[in-house]
């Protein structure tokens, strides 16, 4: 009997077609209440670390280069006071075989996929994990799928997103194309359905398991080249899983008293599945819209629970915006020869701002890099914002308002990264985690309390002391 295909009916098929999709039953992770095994989720993957370098190098994933900006780390030190101005490195992820940290998570996913026997492989993103995946599927002989939101409902898409999907098409992928709004996640999941494909989510334990080689490489290589660990570790955030995976990585590495920094765009006021606003914003990711939600509630995700928790790492969570990115993405091209995407300059333009507060001696390091290409240069961008009707002008950042302009920084002191409230975020994550599980503060646990603790990187007293704030 043929399955109903109606939003509804799909929808509540959601678990069961994961489970299918992923070779994982998340049910066997679920301890009542607000709590699952994050632990047990992530070793499922039955891959160490050694494992996962082993499967990426196969598909020229991993070793990449950490290379020193000199020139831009020379250029923050005439701002800072004197004797400050930590060294400014980078990741150049741009180095991985589809221009991207994504690969990481893709050859890990993709491999498990083949070991697995699925015909193919699927990723709902308009970004470049979907590059990443078909780039993997191809070595390993998969069929790809990728689920893209890409246009309004004028069929306008946007430089950046349809850039991606040239990409992706290129690499052999098959791509469908979707108008922003709900149903990105129900033609993922009916596509899913119908094909049998491996669900190479960005979400899953097999992707963030990938990305920890990053922050493996980053402490051994800063410990080869000067001797010790970084200072902090800058990662620019949209759904956590960077920060998720390369803070487990330098974990992993002994690196116990690194700073990681999580930074996005501030894209405040702009909603993210808005048709009217969908063009009104020029960074396609590293920003608020995902920053924040994915920070605060990370299982509404694509798969039952997320791999990815980045409020469980962060010691920090800056914000940026779009123009201090474009300008510092054209400062890394005209002083140090690196002509990169806007992804990772998320990052660097917030580091530029925070090693200004370190001294000499410290290492700031920006996690990644990545490949650019026609839709991502900052004309294309820029013209495009014009032709949205956003003013675009020399001035001070802090005049910024996403969705009416774009302000590049008249002088590159000006850039200065703004510190978000991660109690806030704190606190709204405790909120939603007991009012999903349907409880009061009176029928939490002692395991519910310890577990919102790990989650927020806190202690069980903030939890008490966030639910009598939040009256629950």
């Amino acid at each position: 009997m043929a399955l109903a295909k109606d939003y509804q009916s799909v929808m509540a098929r959601a678990n069961d077609i994961m489970k299918k999709a992923l070779g994982l039953d998340y049910e066997e992770f679920e301890k009542g209440g607000t709590v699952f095994d994050y632990d047990a989720l992530m070793k499922a993957t039955n891959y160490t670390l050694d494992e996962i370098e082993k499967i990426q190098a196969q598909t020229g994933v991993g070793d990449t280069p950490l290379l020193e900006l000199r020139n831009i780390t020379a250029l923050a030190r005439k701002y800072a006071k004197p004797g400050y101005g930590a060294r400014i490195l980078v990741k150049d992820e741009a180095a991985n075989a589809s221009g991207s940290f994504k690969d990481r998570r893709a050859a890990c996913a993709v491999a498990h996929a083949k070991k697995l026997g699925y015909k193919g492989v699927m990723a709902a993103t308009s970004g470049n994990y979907g590059a990443a995946v078909a780039s993997q599927a191809a070595m390993q002989g998969l069929k790809c799928i990728v689920v893209q939101e890409c246009y309004d409902s004028h069929g306008v898409g946007q430089p950046e997103i349809v850039e991606k999907a040239r990409k992706c098409e290129a690499l052999g992928a098959e791509v469908i194309q979707l108008t922003v709004g709900p149903e990105l996640f129900y033609t993922f999941l009916s596509v899913l359905e119908d094909t049998g494909y491996f669900n190479a989510s960005l979400y899953s334990p097999f992707g963030i398991a990938g990305v920890e080689t990053l922050g493996y490489e980053i402490a051994v290589e800063c410990r080869e080249k000067y001797g010790k660990d970084p200072e902090m570790v800058v990662c620019t955030t949209a759904g956590g899983g960077m920060v998720t995976g390369t803070a487990r990585g330098l974990l992993k590495a002994g690196c116990k008293n690194t700073q990681v920094v999580s930074a996005s765009i501030d894209l405040t006021g702009l909603h993210m599945a808005s048709d009217v606003q969908f063009n009104r914003k020029s960074c396609t990711t590293g920003h608020t819209g995902f920053g924040v939600p994915y920070a605060t509630d990370p299982d509404h995700s694509d798969t039952p629970r997320s791999a990815a928790r980045p409020l469980r790492y962060m010691d920090r969570y800056v914000t940026t915006t779009q123009g201090e990115v474009f300008y510092i993405t054209e400062a890394l091209a005209n002083l140090e020869g690196l002509e990169r995407g806007p992804a990772g300059n998320t990052a660097l333009a917030a580091a530029f701002s925070l090693a200004q507060e370190l001294p000499e001696d410290a290492l700031v390091v920006v996690s990644e890099t990545e490949y650019t290409g026609a839709g991502k240069h900052i004309q294309p961008q820029l013209d495009f914002a014009r032709e949205n009707g956003i003013e675009i002008r020399f001035g001070n950042p802090k005049d910024d308002k996403p969705g009416e302009n774009i302000i590049l920084p008249a002088d590159p002191g000006l850039i200065k990264c703004k510190e978000a409230d991660l109690n806030h975020y704190r606190r709204s994550l405790i909120k939603k985690a007991v009012t999903k599980a349907g409880l009061t503060a009176a029928e939490l646990t002692d395991d519910d309390y310890k577990f919102l603790a790990t989650e927020t990187k806190t202690d069980v007293e903030f939890v008490r002391k966030a639910l009598e704030e939040l009256g629950l």
